[in-house]
């Protein structure tokens, strides 16, 4: 078989796909948007499958979208470090022409999903690839103060699905947005914590001072602390029709105690192991915390 007959292959040109949309975050970002659904729909706004549907795909079509867009922008800087220099562009498997053609079409495909659920779940959309894309992957090179500004897009999933099942932004959505957006700075300082080297290649700065130090590790710990308070605000009765009861409310305070324990343990020992592990925890903690908000409304 040729060399261009084999690039044609199917299963080739799907395994590309899914490591240029990045499949397994997209998927985990997906799980957010449709955690946020459920939180969302009630007997003011019904529950549809058609609905959740169009959100999952048009999710997907969404944060594949920045992860194309984003590889063919730092197509030079992934060849340099070693977790980023096999994906499809780097690698030359895929042109950045068709890479760029891929993120727009799913841009497109996205977008027009997400506009037939209502436009602002259209405009939350844009605005998530517009801030990704244009302002927190260039900001990547520059500035630590990428990671905040790319909390922004990053929270935005959890507070789709509730916007998406209500067509409304208030409390609750905001809530929501808050949560996965405290959230964010735990998670991705852990994952620079323990690819330092790694993303020093390409000049890249995640840390918030630079390095690998007792001020990051302090941070880390202050914003955990700050997700721990957001994630309990809706036992309090003030966030609208978002609320969790006791059970619930105990049970996400151990989640993040346990979240705690290990950004604690990362300030102790300060090695890339300890960072990994709490970057492992961070994944556990959001996906178990929106199980425990749809159990809650579920079953009170």
């Amino acid at each position: 078989m040729s060399s261009s007959a084999a690039s044609l292959h199917p299963v080739k040109i799907f395994n590309d796909f899914k490591e240029i949309t990045k499949a397994g975050l997209a998927v985990s970002v997906v799980f957010s948007s449709i955690a946020g659904y459920l939180l969302g729909f009630s007997d003011k706004h019904p529950f549809s499958w058609l609905t959740l549907f169009v959100l999952a795909v048009g999710g997907y079509c969404m944060v594949g979208a920045s992860n194309a867009f984003n590889q063919v922008i730092e197509k030079d800087l992934d060849a340099l470090m070693d977790r980023t220099k096999n994906r499809p562009v780097p690698s030359g498997r895929m042109t950045p022409n068709v890479a760029l053609f891929v993120a727009s079409a799913l841009t497109i495909t996205g977008l027009v999903l997400l506009y037939t659920i209502n436009p602002k779940s259209a405009m939350f959309g844009a605005v998530s690839i517009f801030l990704y894309t244009s302002v927190y992957t260039p900001l990547k090179a520059v500035t630590p103060l990428s990671v905040f500004v790319g909390a922004f897009p990053g929270a935005i999933p959890f507070m789709l699905g509730w916007v998406a099942a209500t067509n409304q932004f208030g409390i609750e959505a905001g809530t929501l947005f808050l949560i996965q957006f405290f959230w964010q700075f735990p998670h991705f300082w852990a994952i620079g914590w323990f690819l330092f080297e790694d993303y020093e290649k390409a000049g890249f700065f995640m840390l918030p001072t630079g390095q690998r130090d007792n001020r990051t590790a302090l941070q880390i710990i202050l914003y955990t602390l700050w997700l721990i308070v957001a994630s309990i605000l809706p036992s309090f009765g003030y966030t609208g029709q978002l609320y969790i009861g006791t059970p619930a409310t105990i049970a996400v305070l151990l989640l993040g105690l346990w979240m705690l324990f290990y950004a604690i343990k990362l300030y102790r020992l300060r090695t890339p192991k300890s960072a990994r592990v709490l970057m492992l925890v961070s994944v556990s903690y959001i996906t178990l915390l929106q199980i425990i908000y749809i159990t809650d409304k579920f079953l009170r």
